[in-house]
C-alpha cells in the first residue's frame, strides 16, 4: 500500500505545478487567436516544434541520464548534476557551429537568434527540473512550472496585447519564463550545494551517455510521430492550414495535464519497485485505473468539445474542432506509450524505448504523406493517433519480458467504442446531440464503475487526510 500512497502524494503535488501551468497556458489560447493571425501563429509552432526537436539532439537528452542516475544510490548525485549541466553546455555549443544550415533548413531565417536563446535556456532548465525530482523537491518542481507559466501570461499580456510585438513577444515571453525558472532552481533549490569540482570523471560520463544517447533517436522519433505533421502540413497546405492545426492541438493538452501529472510521479515509483516481485499486479491496477481516468476526462472533453471552442476561440478558428476528436485519441494512446514505456526506464533499457519508437514514426510519416493530401488536415490527426496506437501495441508485447500488465480487454475495447461513437455523433451534428453525449458518458461510467470508484476513493482519501499540508 506504501508504493501505491507514494504515486498518489506524488501525482497530487506534480497535479498542482502542472494543472495549474496547464491551464494558463490553456487560457492563452483566446489571447493567441485574438492577437496572432493563422500565419503568425502558424510560424510560433513551427519554432516551438523545432525547438522540441533540437532540444535531445544537441543535450545528447543528458536530462533523462541526470534523472536516473541521481535516482541510483550507488552514485554521487554531486557528479551527475555536474555532468549533467556540462554536457548540456557542451552540446550548445556544438549546436552554434550549425548556425549557417539552420538558416537554410528552417523556414523563419528571422527568428534563428531567439531559437538559439531558447536552446540554451531550456536545456539548463530541463537538466535542473529532472535532478530537483530525482533529489525530492516536487514542490519545487511544480511550483517553478507554475511560476514559469505565469511570467508567460505577464509578458504575453504586455508584449503580444499592449505592445502588439506578436512573434517576438511570444519568443520573449518564453525566455524569460525559462530564465526565471532556472533561477527558481537553482536558488531555492540550492543546487549550488550538489555541485562538484570534480569534472570529468570519465566512467560516469561514459555511463550516462551510454543510458542517454539511445534516447536521442526515440525523442526524435516521438517528434515525428507528435510535431513532424506541422512540416508536413505547412508544406503541402500553407502555413496558415499549420496555424489551424496548432489551436486544434491546444484542447488535447488538457488529457496531457493528466498525463504528464501522472507519468512523472509514474517514471520515479515504477524504478522504485522495478525490483518488487509484486511489481507486475502493482503495474496493472495502476493502468487500469489510469486508463480509465484519462480515457474518461477524454469522454467529458468530447461532450463539451464545440461549446468550450466557442467560448474560448475567435470565429476564425471554430472550424477546428474537427480535428480535435482524434488529436484527443492521440494523446491517450501516447499516455498509454509513455506508462509502458516508463517499464524500459526501470530496467535501464533505453534501446528498447527506440526499438518501438522508430516503428511508430515511420508509420506516422507514411500515413502523413497518403492522408493529408486526402483528408487535409484530419489526415494529420488520423496518422498521429494511429501510430501512438501502433507503439503502444508494439510496447505492450515487448515488455512482458519485464512485467506482465493485465488489462480487462473486454471493459477497455467497449469504452473506447464509445468513445468512437460520441466522435461519430460530433460529425452528424445532430439536434440531440447534447443529449446523447451524455447518455453514452453514463453508460461508459457504468461499465467501469469500479475503477471509478477506485479514483474517486483516492481522492477523497487524499483531501480527508490533509494530503497538502503534509506534503
Amino acid at each position: 500500500m506504501d508504493s501505491y500512497n507514494r504515486l498518489a502524494k506524488s501525482s497530487v503535488i506534480f497535479a498542482i505545478g502542472n494543472i495549474g501551468s496547464k491551464l494558463i497556458y490553456i487560457l492563452l489560447v483566446p489571447l493567441y487567436t485574438y492577437h496572432l493571425s493563422t500565419a503568425q501563429y502558424g510560424t510560433v509552432d513551427l519554432i516551438i516544434t523545432t525547438l522540441s526537436l533540437l532540444i535531445p539532439i544537441f543535450t545528447f537528452s543528458i536530462f533523462d541520464a541526470v534523472l536516473r542516475f541521481s535516482l541510483d544510490n550507488n552514485y554521487d548525485r554531486k557528479l551527475i548534476l555536474a555532468h549533467g549541466l556540462t554536457i548540456t553546455i557542451i552540446g550548445f555549443l556544438i549546436s552554434l557551429l550549425m548556425y549557417p544550415i539552420f538558416v537554410l533548413v528552417f523556414p523563419f531565417e528571422q527568428y534563428i537568434v531567439y531559437l538559439y536563446i531558447l536552446l540554451f535556456f531550456q536545456s539548463i532548465n530541463n537538466t535542473l527540473l529532472q535532478f530537483a525530482r530525482a533529489i525530492g523537491k516536487v514542490k519545487l518542481f511544480a511550483g517553478s512550472s507554475l511560476i514559469s507559466a505565469f511570467v508567460v501570461l505577464i509578458c504575453n499580456i504586455i508584449f503580444i496585447v499592449i505592445l502588439d510585438w506578436n512573434i517576438e513577444g511570444f519568443l520573449l515571453s518564453l525566455i524569460f519564463s525559462y530564465i526565471i525558472s532556472c533561477l527558481l532552481l537553482f536558488i531555492l533549490g540550492r543546487m549550488h550545494n550538489y555541485w562538484s569540482t570534480n569534472f570529468l570523471n570519465t566512467k560516469i560520463i561514459k555511463e550516462m551517455l551510454f543510458y542517454s544517447v539511445p534516447l536521442i533517436p526515440n525523442a526524435i522519433m516521438w517528434w515525428v510521430m507528435g510535431a513532424s505533421d506541422r512540416y508536413i502540413i505547412s508544406y503541402m497546405m500553407g502555413i496558415g492550414a499549420n496555424g489551424m492545426y496548432a489551436v486544434a492541438t491546444k484542447l488535447p493538452s488538457i488529457l496531457n495535464i493528466l498525463n504528464s501529472v501522472f507519468i512523472q510521479a509514474w517514471q520515479v515509483a515504477a524504478i522504485e519497485e522495478g525490483s518488487s516481485k509484486e511489481k507486475s499486479q502493482f503495474y496493472s491496477n495502476v493502468f487500469n485505473v489510469f486508463s480509465i481516468g484519462i480515457l474518461i476526462l477524454t469522454s467529458i472533453l468530447i461532450i463539451f468539445l464545440k461549446l468550450i471552442l466557442k467560448i474560448f476561440v475567435s470565429p476564425d478558428y471554430f472550424e477546428v474542432w474537427r480535428y480535435v476528436p482524434f488529436l484527443f485519441l492521440g494523446v491517450v494512446f501516447s499516455s498509454f506509450s509513455s506508462f509502458y514505456g516508463a517499464n524500459y526506464i526501470a530496467m535501464k533499457n533505453t534501446k528498447g524505448v527506440f526499438k518501438t519508437s522508430i516503428f511508430g514514426a515511420v508509420f506516422n510519416i507514411i500515413a502523413n504523406i497518403i492522408l493529408v493530401p486526402i483528408m487535409g488536415i484530419n489526415g494529420a490527426a488520423i496518422s498521429t493517433m494511429l501510430s501512438f496506437l501502433l507503439m503502444w501495441i508494439l510496447r505492450v508485447f515487448d515488455t512482458r519480458e519485464f512485467v506482465n500488465i493485465n488489462i480487462n480487454k473486454k471493459r477497455f475495447i467497449f469504452t473506447i467504442f464509445i468513445i468512437l461513437i460520441q466522435i461519430a455523433i460530433l460529425y452528424i451534428n445532430l439536434n440531440m446531440e447534447y443529449i446523447i453525449q451524455t447518455l453514452l458518458f453514463i453508460i461508459l461510467l457504468s461499465i467501469n464503475r469500479k475503477d471509478v470508484q477506485i479514483i474517486l476513493t483516492k481522492i477523497i482519501f487524499l483531501f480527508k487526510t490533509k494530503l497538502l499540508k503534509k506534503v
